[in-house]
């Protein structure tokens, strides 16, 4: 084995790929097929979108535990550790499982170098496939077309919203990015689209690749209620469904994990009850995620995802004034999500990180001037929320998985900073 520790793995597959984003199959393609991961016997469920791919990973998983199988998950980023990534009946996958899949996927590689994300997912099916995982709920990375999860041909693909995130790599309009998100579509395979107004071009895509389409709206859908909903699908109904508090009151994407769960092949359909207890079960760090009354976690990062939080804050009781604590990654908009919570924060506190990948602390407060608001003291993690945890009012920490991750790192048991093993140099996050 080339290295005994995961941080050390990490650390060698970010330099083994000369770029860090290559998309393209050819590769997995050819590692997957020595390792023997590309064609499970288990069912295996994809899930691409701008947003509301973790959360719709999160609802398949709690449908799964609920009837009874054995779900294996694979997700991205992670926001402690990376052994989050990979999850077999709910649980993370250790460091002797993580370290032998590792080693599985240098060995099979030979001279064929992989990319970061490449080298994880594959390290992610072998843990899936060593374990017996069924069903297999894939989270699909940048894009869907040349991702490497699309190395796998998904039984049942999931496309749970499009909106303008990455236009270096996936195009700079909706129509070249739904595209680019129906790659994952097979022909003559179930298709489920999230988003009741989906672009043209994933409608087009779609067809292109004969996929059996179900959309919100059309195929699916809700009838919402203060405290309960109602979902119908192709065949089936549900009623007196839970509003989880987590997704703050939304129910789109436990919506779409139904449609997707309906047209999975060889897959049992809940109950109303099994549902209830699926979904109200169902949880995703760092999403509206409480530390205790005063701190309030959300990963949002671009800029629909920010005006869903803001949207989720207006329906809270939350003791004033609202604390922004803001870190961006800077190949995000940061303009465009601070924006989209200018209404609901009183005064911003840039984060400082030490990561060269997020935006300076100056480049965030001059954006809060901009979009009207008041900045307030800015410092590193370890000051910044030692200084605020004294100060009255809800501290909501946003705009990255760096900064809810230093966040959770800082809270700990409630008494300072004591949670060990940084891992960020060696994993690129949002």
């Amino acid at each position: 084995m080339r290295f005994t520790r995961v941080a050390d793995w990490l650390q060698w597959q970010q330099q083994l790929h000369p770029r860090e984003i290559d998309p393209g199959l050819d590769r997995v393609l050819a590692v997957g097929d020595v390792l023997g991961v590309l064609e499970p016997s288990a069912t295996v469920i994809s899930v691409a979108g701008t947003n509301g791919k973790g959360t719709t990973v999160a609802f398949l998983e709690g449908l799964a535990t609920e009837l009874g199988y054995r779900p294996g998950c694979y997700t991205s980023p992670h926001i402690l550790a990376y052994n989050e990534r990979i999850r077999v009946a709910g649980s993370p996958v250790s460091d002797e499982v993580l370290l032998t899949a590792f080693d599985a996927v240098d060995r099979a590689r030979g001279d064929t170098t992989l990319s970061f994300f490449e080298f994880g997912t594959l390290a992610a099916l072998w843990c899936l496939m060593q374990a017996g995982a069924d069903p297999w709920l894939l989270e699909v990375g940048l894009g869907g077309r040349l991702d490497a999860v699309n190395a796998l041909s998904a039984d049942v693909a999931v496309v749970t919203s499009i909106a303008l995130d990455h236009a270096e790599w996936l195009g700079d309009d909706l129509d070249s990015i739904g595209r680019e998100k129906a790659g994952i579509m097979r022909p003559e395979h179930p298709a489920i689209c999230g988003t009741s107004t989906p672009p043209a071009g994933l409608l087009a895509a779609a067809a292109d690749h004969g996929a059996q389409l179900s959309r919100r709206g059309v195929d699916f859908d809700v009838e919402p209620g203060p405290e309960q909903w109602r979902w119908w699908g192709v065949r089936e109904t549900l009623g007196g469904l839970p509003v989880p508090a987590w997704t703050g009151g939304f129910v789109d994407n436990a919506a779409t994990a139904l449609a997707a769960w309906e047209a999975a092949p060889g897959l049992a359909f809940p109950d109303r009850g099994q549902a209830q207890r699926a979904l109200g079960a169902a949880r995703l760090s760092g999403r509206l995620q409480w530390l205790d009354g005063h701190w309030l976690l959300d990963v949002a990062h671009n800029p629909v995802a920010a005006q869903r939080l803001a949207q989720a804050l207006s329906g809270q009781t939350l003791a004033t004034p609202l604390r922004g604590v803001i870190a961006v990654m800077a190949r995000k908009e940061l303009i465009g999500i601070v924006q989209a919570l200018a209404d609901a924060v009183s005064i911003w506190h840039p984060l400082i990180l030490d990561d060269d990948d997020a935006w300076p602390a100056d480049e965030v407060s001059a954006a809060v001037r901009a979009a009207g608001g008041e900045v307030g003291s800015a410092g590193s993690p370890a000051t910044l929320f030692s200084d605020l945890d004294e100060q009255p009012g809800t501290k909501m920490v946003c705009g990255s998985f760096r900064a809810v991750e230093e966040a959770v790192r800082w809270y700990g048991d409630g008494s300072g900073a004591r949670v060990a093993g940084r891992e960020r140099h060696a994993c690129s996050k949002g």
